[in-house]
């Protein structure tokens, strides 16, 4: 892989011809652009930001370093979607133009308050001595034109008693007159916290109030990254990143995107949580998960993520980009666990059934198994003779459920392992599977758990084999990503 020098991963992005020959000669071509998930138009896509619902419109907003596949110089990228199926690209919309985002606009949320569209974003701040500075900043977007207007000075600066670490600012309005912003931070003693800021005006008047105290995890990572509060199905979630940690389940991976299920105290700042901490997503890449739902009253919330991790790569760099989202899950909570489940408006992208007897994986499609056995061993992604792919085993008397991808031909960030596996409630029935040119989404039980990858098939690795006894129906599915260039 390339290495990229300090200069390059900050040069700024002058004009859309910087890029538009990467993209028309390399990037178009490429057999890995996905059909139907969000993806950079070029470079590097990773978190989302700012997904809301306004207007009868789905607006989403990613990380974005235009000019190759490395986290550089970052920039808010915009999409939108009537029905969060088809996606259409809007352009650039925040760009680090400013003296305190001079080195990147970096994640964060938006609020739809008074009519007006508010983007809330970090500010990464570097003096001449490379020091960071992390300031948390405000943008208004425009309906129409979707243009934004920068506030001239940052909300504020970074608080005391914290490392340079503290992002990815999460508003919340509590109630009229009363938001909230929640903060990524480190401590000075190098452990992982969401800190909170309050005021009564979206705009102004920002101070700060203090740090969540969670109950049996103030030493759980080193670092929390995009921490935010939902209430679905009657519960306060508590959805964080924490860094730096081994967790069970997780193989090697020190990354990780997951919740607390429990209640939130906000005028006391106390998180009570119901249990343990639940991962997000069991497979190999998802990170940095992001939440909206049309109201707030809702039980329901649709989520989105990162396919993709922190300090990885992956094989479409030398293509020029990297990253991908997953598909928008809705979220509810069954038994203190959350429940991720497809959208119902994917099924409009069905176009017709394949027949599973000829064992073979279309580029883009959906794959239901219905379990007839205790056990189910699956192998997908194989070659013509069955050999290699990705293996999906479920032991019925362990009740562990395996995804081993070690047996395909183009392995990649192989430090964090190749095996993830999780532990069942109940006896394995269904699987849902979305598989797209690069990566698949594996949904069990009904949203039990999902496991997500990124995966780059060879040509000859399109073959599957079921070696236990199933129903299996596989649907082509329709692009729905409009993947034109757009700066």
């Amino acid at each position: 892989m390339k290495e990229w020098t300090r200069e390059e991963r900050y040069r700024t992005l002058e004009s859309p011809d910087d890029v538009r020959e990467m993209y028309s000669s390399r990037i178009k071509e490429s057999v890995y652009r996905q059909s139907y998930h969000i993806q950079p138009v070029t470079g590097l896509l990773n978190d989302p930001n700012g997904f809301l619902h306004y207007n009868g419109e789905w607006h989403l907003f990613y990380q974005w370093f235009p000019l190759g596949p490395v986290h550089g110089l970052k920039h808010w990228y915009h999409v939108s979607s009537k029905d969060l199926v088809t996606w259409n690209n809007r352009g650039l919309a925040v760009a680090p133009d400013r003296w305190y985002d001079n080195k990147g606009a970096y994640s964060g949320s938006a609020l739809l308050t008074d009519g007006k569209l508010y983007l809330y974003y970090t500010g990464n701040h570097r003096n001449d001595n490379w020091e960071r500075i992390p300031y948390t900043c405000l943008a208004e977007l425009f309906e129409g034109s979707w243009r934004i207007k920068k506030w001239d000075e940052p909300l504020f600066g970074p608080a005391e008693g914290y490392t340079e670490h503290q992002r990815d600012p999460k508003i919340i309005k509590l109630k009229e007159n009363r938001y909230v912003i929640v903060l990524g931070a480190q401590n000075d003693a190098k452990q992982g916290r969401a800190i909170v800021y309050e005021s009564d005006n979206p705009t102004s008047n920002w101070r700060f109030k203090g740090e969540i105290n969670v109950p049996g995890f103030m030493d759980f990572g080193d670092m929390w990254e995009c921490p935010s509060v939902q209430h679905i199905s009657g519960y306060d979630v508590l959805m964080f990143c924490p860094q730096h940690i081994t967790l069970k389940y997780r193989g090697q991976s020190q990354n990780h995107n997951g919740y607390l299920i429990g209640s939130m105290d906000w005028d006391n700042l106390v998180f009570q949580p119901i249990g343990q901490f639940h991962e997000l997503d069991f497979g190999f890449d998802s990170y940095a998960a992001e939440c909206a739902a049309r109201k707030r009253t809702w039980a329901e919330t649709n989520m989105i993520a990162w396919m993709g991790i922190p300090d990885a790569e992956y094989p479409t760099d030398d293509e020029g980009w990297s990253g991908c989202m997953t598909l928008p899950r809705t979220l509810r909570v069954r038994n203190r666990r959350l429940i991720q489940e497809p959208l119902q408006e994917l099924t409009q992208l069905r176009i017709d059934e394949a027949d599973p007897a000829m064992g073979f994986l279309p580029d883009a499609c959906e794959m239901n198994v219905f379990n007839q056995e205790e056990e189910l061993d699956i192998a997908l992604f194989t070659k013509k003779d069955h050999t290699g792919g990705i293996r999906i085993y479920f032991n019925s008397k362990s009740r562990i459920l395996t995804v081993d991808r070690s047996g395909m031909d183009r392995l990649f960030n192989t430090d964090d392992g190749n095996i993830r596996t999780r532990k069942l409630e109940n006896p394995l029935d269904h699987l849902r599977i979305y598989i797209d040119h690069s990566s698949v989404e594996i949904f069990v039980n009904n949203g039990d758990a999902v496991f997500t990858s990124r995966v780059f098939p060879h040509y000859t690795e399109h073959h599957f084999e079921i070696n236990t006894k199933a129903e299996v129906h596989i649907w082509n599915l329709r692009p729905a990503v409009v993947d034109n260039f757009i700066i």
